[in-house]
């Protein structure tokens, strides 16, 4: 399978995907910390791909995506961002409403408390 199936096989498989360096227990970069962070904090349930571990993913999901940086999220299917578009979407309550929309669980509490900590 290529780069590209894979991404893609990954994405369709998985209602939230994120592509990263290191992994959601282990990020190895500031930016996919910070992500895989407020995912963790606000409970939802999310594949993490290491793009450290395969070039061809690292390089691939930048191409499949036309955005230049790691992380990467993915929401049932629809690519949603990298670090700081999903910084200023958990901020302004955007992904919320997103996780909303698309039927994805998770802690609105926890939400909440990111924006109270972060006003």
């Amino acid at each position: 399978m290529s780069a590209a199936e894979t991404i893609s096989d990954t994405i369709a498989k998985n209602d939230v995907v994120l592509f990263m360096k290191g992994t959601k227990m282990m990020p190895q970069c500031g930016f996919s910390s910070r992500v895989a962070g407020v995912l963790n904090f606000m409970g939802v349930e999310f594949a993490d791909v290491n793009v450290l571990e395969d070039p061809e993913i690292r390089q691939g999901i930048k191409d499949f995506s036309d955005w230049p940086t790691v992380p990467q999220l993915y929401v049932k299917g629809e690519f949603v961002g990298g670090c700081d578009i999903i910084t200023e979407m958990t901020l302004s309550g955007e992904l919320d409403q997103m996780f909303d929309a698309k039927g994805v669980a998770y802690n609105k509490e926890a939400a909440d408390k990111i924006r109270e900590s972060n006003a």
